[in-house]
């Protein structure tokens, strides 16, 4: 019989985008339940990957009494269903469901860090945030960096002195080189993207895609775009994402920027955004904290070039001149430099280079991040169970 897997997350979204496929291809070898606070996205979850999910709320910021609900929720689950493994990939569902499967003797408890929210706070906040990671990597059995940068900041900030491993090269779920394919876009489909956006042929298009935030260095991008306005360039700037009001607003000028600019085109979330990277030059990623950021993957299948700043994830994925341009963090005057140096060769970001595709199938392909993962899971069963001959 199949060994119960349950993969945790806060919200049922952050799995059945972030795991798309994977839990379907893990479902073969395991029982695997999803489990995330109620949304539509558990109808998703069953009908795209094929397994069960429960649904437990999990509150994605720090409330005391609902958090302790939600543990006493998770512990009795826990106890109810006895998976073998949990394995949980958000924060807040990894302090919960590692505290609540400690309590509840689950024997396999994993977490992995996609990302570290702490190293760009300051006082009691950071302090709060430390404290909490190292709950969970206290609870867990076994923790996983999503990258080189989100473990070296573990071990800088004395999260844990666990042993800490990462799944082949990085990424929670690698990509789809299927789907993420620009062939899938022709001459006469990007051009009619193009002018639906009032886009011009002759038009040098910026690409974000991700949540219009501060700290995605949207603040930045807007400011050296409007730079970059001044040149005889025509350029446009496409913002693929939705507005991040309640937890991280980028400042009221700057949305009036946005809203405003005519040379700025934000369209909004979309759930398919491959149309967006075939009809861009240029990638620009000016985010100021990541852990291994999908949409780069992403931007290199899709055969673009990047500008991305010096952060975890981003500098893994990226090489500086090689598929993409690493600057400094919050320097609105290096990206300028940056998107100048594109212009000054636009005519090396006409179309899709495939070099840039080459360099993330051969680490990030999904069936490469899938088999690693798999292996890892089976290791620990084996390994447990040989603890208890």
């Amino acid at each position: 019989m199949k060994k119960k897997l349950f993969r945790i997350a806060a919200i049922p979204g952050s799995l059945s985008v972030l795991l798309k496929g994977q839990l379907a291809y893990m479902n073969r070898h395991f029982e695997v339940v999803a489990v995330a606070s109620p949304g539509p996205q558990h109808q998703v979850l069953q009908q795209q990957e094929g397994i069960s999910s429960l649904e437990v709320h999990i509150n994605r910021r720090i409330s005391p009494f609902k958090d302790i609900t939600s543990l006493l929720t998770l512990y009795q689950l826990f106890k109810k269903e006895k998976p073998f493994i949990i394995h949980s990939i958000t924060p807040k569902a990894g302090l919960l469901s590692m505290l609540a499967g400690w309590l509840a003797g689950v024997p396999v408890r994993m977490h992995t860090f996609t990302g570290l929210v702490f190293p760009t706070q300051k006082g009691p906040m950071k302090q709060l945030l430390i404290f909490l990671d190292k709950i969970i990597c206290l609870c867990a059995t076994n923790i996983y960096p999503e990258g080189k940068g989100v473990k070296q900041d573990l071990i800088n900030y004395g999260i844990t002195k666990k042993n800490l491993k990462i799944i082949g090269h990085g990424n929670v779920n690698g990509i789809d080189l299927n789907h993420f394919d620009p062939e899938h876009y022709s001459d006469e489909m990007k051009s009619n993207l193009r002018e639906q956006l009032h886009i011009k042929p002759d038009d040098f298009v910026w690409l974000f895609v991700g949540r219009v935030a501060k700290d995605k260095g949207i603040s930045e991008l807007v400011g050296a775009f409007k730079e970059i306005q001044k040149y005889k360039v025509p350029s446009k700037l496409l913002l693929v994402g939705p507005y991040e009001k309640d937890l991280d607003p980028v400042a009221q000028e700057i949305e009036k920027e946005i809203e405003e600019n005519k040379a700025i085109i934000s369209v909004g979330w979309q759930k398919d955004v491959r149309p967006y990277f075939a009809i861009s030059n240029v990638f620009a990623f000016p985010s100021y904290r990541e852990g291994f950021p999908n949409v780069l993957l992403q931007a290199g299948a899709m055969g673009k070039f990047a500008i991305v700043t010096d952060i975890n994830g981003s500098n893994e994925i990226i090489a500086s001149g090689v598929n993409g341009t690493i600057i400094p963090p919050q320097d609105t005057a290096q990206l300028i430099k940056a998107m100048n140096d594109c212009l000054s060769r636009r005519e090396l970001f006409q179309g899709n280079n495939s070099l840039y595709r080459q360099k993330i199938a051969e680490r990030y392909k999904n069936e490469l991040v899938w088999s690693e993962q798999l292996k890892e899971y089976n290791r620990l069963v084996s390994q447990y169970l040989d603890r208890q001959k």
